[in-house]
């Protein structure tokens, strides 16, 4: 049924109430409300019904925004600690269950039973310093200060790179504000040349200056048991990065690229091999391993993987040249903005390390584009067993919402996607249905995967740093 002028006034009404009470669950509680792994913080109207449309479309359910409009009233007069709850979830299951309960209050307290405040501690927030403030580290620091407020887990307490002086700062700041890709930044940042502060949403966040980076006393700063999330990629081995350990100050270090020696992890596949007490030293893996994990583990467990190619359409990145100079690598020196450059991928290999039993059964190469973010990877898989397309559509969707990779994986139905559309989602796997591909024999399936190369990946960074620190608060999802 389509709706009328005068219906879809009164969604906006009901939009605009659960905007209200997003904001009071969140700042009040420390309850932030999600729908079907997307954040609902600070989103707009318009966006509240997108949102609830796509969802409809995923659990074919009637979820409506008026029955989501309930559910966050509700939940501001429950005692509930301080936690995520997805209201997708809740609508959903409400629609299915509201016959076995008396009221809704009655649900909401049946299936939130978890999330009581007695039973729901209240943590600190940990200290983070980001080592290096490129493209992933500035949206690593969007990420934690988005958090910031009640039930934060992350606190940005530091950002240390090579020069500190007020012009520095300042420039540092700007970038900050500003992305050509990913927009201006949704708060107010100020800064303190003479202190060497930012201040972030009116969180002061320390510039210190540093090229070593054992050298640096952070209780001086006031800052303790820190995770350091070094995103320079200048130190990728266990001994080097174990420098930072060397610091007043940090208690675990974070790399934002594959490491050596030490644990490679894509959230929601392998984190559970280290405990977060058994190592001191981490890595997130790359981008595009944590694209294609979560989804070869999907596959692999439903039919077996016999082998495959992996071919990644890459954006262009900071390593390439604007126009043709010198590069110690292969044509990775011509003009990034207006060639597409064939180059070398380690993401078959470091498969191995996060699924070991993998190793030897994926090729894989890459194609750089002229596009400044944006991601897909095309994976040629060989199964233990037939399948057929629809089968295989179904098994991802049902994957992306309910199974454990449901904040990994999107799925999507839109016969338009493109590159663009992928920018600024927070899985880091986009599974594009209507592109699968299957052989005769249902043996042989081509999947395509779309990822934000960027921001995607930051959001597993941000997850795997709440796993590292023990800083994971209640989930209903």
């Amino acid at each position: 049924m389509i709706d009328n002028p005068a219906a879809w006034l009164n969604k906006k009404r009901s939009a605009t109430a659960l905007n209200y009470y997003i904001g009071e669950l969140m700042y009040q509680k420390g309850i932030e409300l999600v729908l079907f792994r997307n954040s609902l913080n600070e989103v707009s109207i318009s966006e509240l019904l997108s949102l609830h449309e796509y969802a409809k479309e995923i659990v074919d359910l009637p979820i409506e925004i008026e029955t989501s409009v309930e559910i966050a009233k509700a939940l501001l007069d429950l005692e509930l600690g301080m936690s995520k709850v997805d209201i997708g979830k809740l609508n959903s299951e409400w629609s299915n269950r509201s016959h076995d309960f008396e009221n809704l209050n009655d649900f909401l307290k049946a299936e939130l039973n978890d999330l009581q405040l007695e039973r729901n501690s209240v943590k600190e927030p940990v200290d983070v310093i980001l080592y290096g403030f490129g493209r992933i580290g500035r949206l690593c620091a969007r990420a934690i200060i988005d958090m910031t407020g009640i039930g934060a887990q992350l606190r940005l307490r530091a950002i240390v790179t090579r020069s500190n002086d007020a012009a520095q700062i300042v420039k540092r700041a700007d970038l900050l504000r500003m992305d050509s890709v990913h927009g201006p930044f949704k708060g107010v940042i100020q800064t303190d040349g003479d202190e060497k502060k930012m201040i972030i949403n009116g969180e002061e966040v320390h510039m210190i200056a540093a090229k070593d980076p054992g050298a640096i006393d952070y209780t001086a700063y006031g800052i303790k048991n820190a995770l350091v999330i070094d995103n320079t990629g200048v130190w990728r081995d266990k001994k080097s990065l174990s420098q930072h350990i060397n610091s007043k100050g940090v208690q675990k270090v974070l790399l934002t690229a594959p490491g050596k020696e030490i644990p490679n992890i894509v959230y929601g596949v392998n984190h559970l091999v280290a405990t977060p007490a058994s190592n001191d030293v981490w890595s997130a893996a790359s981008c595009t391993t944590n694209a294609i994990v979560p989804i070869l583990k999907v596959i692999d467990d439903k039919y077996g993987l016999e082998k495959g190619h992996i071919e990644t359409i890459h954006a262009y990145t900071n390593d390439q040249n604007l126009l043709d100079n010198m590069h110690k690598k292969h044509r990775r020196g011509r003009s990034a903005a207006i060639n597409m450059v064939i180059t070398e991928t380690g993401a078959a290999k470091a498969v191995s390390k996060v699924m070991p039993h993998l190793d030897g059964k994926l090729t894989g190469s890459a194609v750089r584009v002229p596009t400044p973010n944006g991601s897909l990877a095309i994976m040629n898989l060989e199964l233990n067993k037939t399948t057929s397309i629809e089968e295989v559509n179904l098994f991802m969707k049902n994957a992306a919402l309910s199974g454990p990779l449901r904040n990994q994986i999107k799925y999507s139905f839109e016969k338009e996607l493109v590159s663009n559309d992928i920018i600024g989602n927070t899985c880091c796997s986009v599974f594009d249905s209507p592109a699968t591909k299957i052989s005769r024999d249902g043996k042989n399936v081509v999947l395509y995967v779309w990822y934000d190369n960027e921001f995607g990946y930051t959001q597993q960074v941000i997850r795997l740093a709440k796993y590292v620190m023990d800083a994971q608060r209640k989930i209903y999802d």
